[in-house]
């Protein structure tokens, strides 16, 4: 499949540059872009005082300013017209401060931040004329720059004095919150283990001795220290197991002879 755009071209093996005829034209001729207002700016002309804010998009026509340049960079010059009354406005660009310049037809709105750097460049270049011509305003300059240094830098170790302090306190709380955690933990299992222990020594207190109904003797319940639980049977006398044996053989037996329709004597 071909190419949409064709980008390269065929020329036959007779082809001759030199034969090719040269388009006359101006030195300086101009070419027609498309670009956007670099800049908020004010057009003021007799018939309107319109806006053109930042980002507008006009065609322009561009070129180069004769005799002006900045360390061998070009400046270009760029011509529009207002969006209302079609004045020309010219502006070109400013490589010294990596900007554009209103030239003509129109005034560039005040934006405080540019003055201000203007301000401090003019301060800049004004203090270092005046420590050339006066070398002890200069080595004056040079004590209150290093007194602002020495100043900076005790700030910068206080802050951070007062930082590491604070991390220290930081970690003092969290451990003194961790020792009263323990200690309330260490509290309640103590008070724990005594209510286990009051508990078992009630416990021990009520059926430490036992009373069978129909007898009067008490049998005393020895607990087990390790192993299996112990049956009933192996926690009474040898006395009280005949007793309990010999009156659960006679309820037997009544039942027994009550079953069979056996009259039972009275004793």
């Amino acid at each position: 499949m071909s190419e949409r755009k064709v980008l390269n071209k065929y020329f036959p093996p007779d082809f001759d540059p030199d034969l090719i005829p040269r388009r006359s034209g101006p030195r300086n001729s101009q070419q027609v872009v498309r670009l956007m207002a670099p800049f908020s700016m004010q057009v003021r002309c007799n018939t309107c005082g319109e806006y053109i804010y930042k980002g507008k998009k006009f065609n322009a026509r561009k070129e180069t300013v004769d005799g002006e340049d900045y360390y061998g960079i070009k400046i270009f010059r760029f011509y529009i017209k207002c969006t209302l009354c079609s004045a020309e406005i010219t502006f070109k660009t400013d490589p010294k401060n990596t900007d554009y310049a209103a030239e003509h037809g129109a005034s560039r709105n005040f934006e405080p931040w540019r003055e201000e750097k203007a301000v401090e460049e003019e301060d800049r270049l004004a203090k270092l004329e005046e420590e050339e011509n006066n070398p002890m305003k200069a080595l004056e300059n040079r004590t209150i720059d290093s007194k602002r240094e020495m100043d900076r830098l005790d700030a910068l170790q206080d802050m951070r004095a007062r930082n590491a302090r604070n991390e220290r306190l930081a970690h003092s709380v969290d451990l003194l919150a961790t020792l009263e955690k323990e200690e309330l933990e260490t509290e309640e299992d103590v008070r724990t283990r005594q209510e286990e222990e009051e508990d078992e020594k009630i416990v021990q207190a009520v059926f430490s001795k036992v009373t069978l109904p129909g007898s009067a003797t008490s049998l005393t319940v020895k607990r087990k220290a390790d192993g299996e639980e112990p049956g009933l049977s192996s926690l009474l006398s040898d006395s009280t197991r005949s007793v309990i044996t010999s009156n659960m053989a006679e309820t037997y037996v009544r039942k027994k002879k009550k079953t069979l329709g056996i009259k039972i004597k009275k004793s």
